[in-house]
């Protein structure tokens, strides 16, 4: 594989690797392997600013993380345009206020805000607007090592208390076919070192990144995340991991990606396994290459959600608001998603069944061919009994029409509207929201950090 990171691979050769500068290739054997794979744990912790947003990673837990990084968005009062730092925000309210969501994600890049001072208003947002665990970008140390500082003022920690457990999250995508780039690399070892949580994610797509058969595409997958797993625990043993799986396939008539397709579902099934065989929590997606929030994009999400959840995930990337294939993140599709995923969190909570809920007094009490609205079971559980929908219109026809005849789409529109108007950040010190705010004043003023290694 070539690794583009001077760093990245002395630390491979250091380990044994067999490495051709000339080339920058690396080559690492099973023995390398197996002690990359030795210190690894199946599941960690993320700690929140509010105990009650902790996160567990791995076992039979599932994190959900809304859509994350277009460079555009898009809905249905506005259109399709770049994002911008307000856009980011209001995908952060958003993710706030749904408690489908567990971890903050990289919603929208904020186009508006230059590359080098980006970081620090992204995470200033994160870290004011919610309580729940934020995304840190790995784009250089230099921008790594802001956010970490911001994460320890709003955490009130010194640098040890902060290695100590991850209180954030990154992705690492390879640069498929076989390679890794020097920023991503960069990332895996910042991560590593600091004890924050690092997603490791091919970006495979059968027929164009990867061979034309699953088979072969999660092979090739699978042995670029290995590199990135070694890499990770030769910097820091047992350092947190998440086994990253993004393999989809190809519109071979036009070379675009496609998703929510059989082949999506089935390498869902294949990498789930795969984590499992490491030991390690597996991060699926929930992605559409619909350009728009449409029956289109509903159904390959559902496909992808059924799959994703069907193959085990524990950290579930893209969950509410992505389209386009990662070029957009609508707004109408975020309440769409978030409504499928209530759904999918209803149906994953067992079903009780202990004598008050078989309710045998209650079958008996009601003659054959009569109703049960009356009877004292239902009434004692008739307001919680069902999921209550967020956009689902269950009204006939006429009913419908007369309270305007809109669809699920144009129902969203008003929910996200909604939403944003109620939204009331979460109560925070004072003195250390202040604080937050000067650091990143102070490093605004120093001109930022440009997203290098």
């Amino acid at each position: 594989m070539r690794v583009l990171l001077p760093e990245a691979r002395r630390i491979l050769a250091n380990a044994g690797a067999i490495v051709d500068e000339s080339q920058e290739h690396v080559r690492i054997g099973p023995e390398i392997v197996a002690q990359g794979l030795a210190q690894l744990h199946a599941s960690t912790e993320l700690i929140a600013l509010a105990p009650e947003r902790n996160v567990r990673v791995g076992g039979s837990h599932v994190a959900i993380v809304p859509v994350a990084g277009p460079p555009n968005v898009n809905d249905q009062l506005r259109g399709r345009r770049p994002g911008t730092l307000q856009d980011f925000c209001d995908f952060v309210r958003l993710s706030q206020m749904c408690d489908v969501v567990h971890l903050l994600g990289p919603s929208v890049e904020a186009q508006d805000v230059p590359v080098e001072l980006r970081h620090l208003d992204l995470t200033l947002a994160q870290l004011t607007l919610s309580d729940k665990v934020p995304f840190v970008w790995a784009r250089g140390s230099a921008q790594v090592r802001d956010c970490f500082a911001m994460i320890r003022i709003a955490h009130g920690l010194d640098e040890a208390d902060f290695r100590a457990q991850p209180r954030c999250w990154t992705n690492i995508n390879t640069n498929s076919p076989r390679q890794l780039d020097a920023v991503m690399a960069q990332g895996i070892i910042d991560f590593a070192a600091a004890g924050q949580l690092t997603i490791i994610t091919p970006f495979t797509l059968a027929g164009a990144m990867a061979p034309i058969t699953l088979a072969g595409a999660l092979t090739l997958a699978h042995a670029e995340a290995l590199l990135g797993i070694v890499l990770a625990q030769l910097v820091r043993p047992g350092a947190p991991l998440v086994y990253g799986g993004f393999t989809s396939n190809v519109d071979m008539k036009s070379g675009s990606p496609a998703f929510g397709t059989p082949e999506f579902v089935k390498a869902s099934f294949g990498t789930g396994q795969l984590a499992r065989f490491l030991g390690l929590p597996w991060r699926g997606s929930n992605a559409t290459g619909s350009a728009v929030a449409d029956e289109q994009a509903t159904y390959e999400s559902a496909m992808s959600l059924w799959g994703t959840f069907m193959g085990g995930v524990n950290v579930l990337l893209h969950g509410a608001g992505w389209l386009e294939g990662g070029l957009v993140a609508s707004f109408e599709k975020f309440i769409l998603d978030i409504e499928m995923l209530q759904i999918m969190a209803e149906v994953l909570q067992p079903v009780p069944a202990t004598a008050a809920d078989i309710g045998l007094e209650a079958i008996a009490e009601v003659a054959p061919g009569g109703h049960f609205f009356s009877t004292a079971h239902t009434l004692e559980r008739y307001r919680d009994a069902f999921y209550a929908p967020l956009i689902s219109d269950w009204s006939n026809f006429g009913q419908w029409m007369e309270s305007g005849g809109r669809t699920a789409s144009q129902r969203a529109t008003g929910a996200w509207q909604r939403m944003l108007h109620e939204f009331t950040p979460p109560v925070r010190d004072p003195g250390v929201l202040e604080a937050i705010g000067a650091f990143a004043e102070k490093r605004r003023a120093e001109g930022g950090a440009p997203p290098s290694a």
